[in-house]
């Protein structure tokens, strides 16, 4: 007989689909179940990440910097010119690259999770839910430090935010939910092939182009089509103007995508569940 603390887990041939409600009851009860090992995971993995580095926690934000200090000095110069609405273009560009960093981390963080775990996945039986919340919690702590830098960005440029601020972190958390929808879809095909981690922050890098992250959004032309039907345009829009106290343009539209982003969301962590004993079976598990 098992005592009252262990968990019972009964595997039937029934498709789990058939019973949706008790599949994401058995989701939350996972997640909630692995809430202790995540943080033990994220902890673990945040040692091992900054350990061996010389310059430690610089590397959270220095890709984005580096990205935004190509397009500032282009348009010191005279070979660009973008007109940034209400704040210096220099803070303009940091906080949109610092923002895209956060939604890309978030992308990668499931599948980066799961790949550093799969000797774990074959051997020992938890919540594996408990990886993708670590993964996670790294994606926030690595946003809170370049917190940091936007800070002092905002300062030295004179950037003073406004009540508008109160809607910054939904709309951080957005920008992070989005990313990790994308994530969740892109995991059953990427837990098999490389191609996909290799090939994320190349599209990443593209996609960025094609999303309002170092120029405002337009509303004609093909770059006002693209700001328009770009999903992650109104959340990162949102996001920047709320924290330079700049009108919102788009908070109807980044309410729209946030909600959309949580139901992807959903049916991502499903079908992690689903597919993940088959991923322990292919790994010898």
């Amino acid at each position: 007989m098992p005592s009252p603390e262990q968990t019972v887990r009964v595997y039937t041939p029934e498709p789990a689909l058939q019973h949706p409600w008790k599949l994401i009851r058995g989701l939350l009860q996972d997640v909630w179940a692995g809430r202790e090992l995540a943080w033990r995971l994220f902890v673990r993995d945040l040692n091992a990440q900054y350990r061996q580095t010389f310059l430690g926690y610089v590397w959270a934000f220095l890709p984005p910097l580096v990205a935004s200090l190509m397009f500032i000095f282009l348009q010191s110069q005279g070979i660009t010119k973008i007109d940034s609405p209400g704040i210096p273009y220099a803070a303009f560009a940091m906080m949109g690259t610092l923002l895209w960093q956060t939604f890309v981390d978030s992308i990668t963080s499931p599948l980066n999770a799961i790949q550093a775990a799969k000797a774990m996945l074959a051997k020992i039986n938890f919540p594996r839910e408990a990886l993708l919340m670590g993964g996670m919690y790294m994606v926030v702590f690595n946003f809170l430090i370049r917190l940091v830098l936007l800070a002092g960005v905002m300062w030295y440029w004179g950037v003073t935010p406004d009540w508008r601020l109160v809607l910054f972190p939904i709309a951080m958390f957005g920008l992070m939910l989005c990313g990790l929808a994308v994530g969740l879809l892109l995991l059953p095909i990427g837990t098999l092939y490389g191609d996909i981690s290799k090939g994320v922050p190349i599209i990443a890098q593209f996609w960025m182009l094609l999303t309002p992250v170092v120029y405002p959004a337009r509303t004609e032309g093909f770059a006002g089509w693209l700001a328009t039907w770009n999903p992650i345009s109104p959340v990162l829009i949102t996001a920047r103007e709320a924290l330079g106290g700049m009108d919102f343009t788009q908070l109807n539209a980044a309410g729209v995508v946030i909600c959309v982003a949580g139901l992807i969301a959903l049916v991502g962590a499903l079908g992690f569940r689903m597919f993940i004993p088959r991923l322990i079976e292919r790994m010898g598990g």
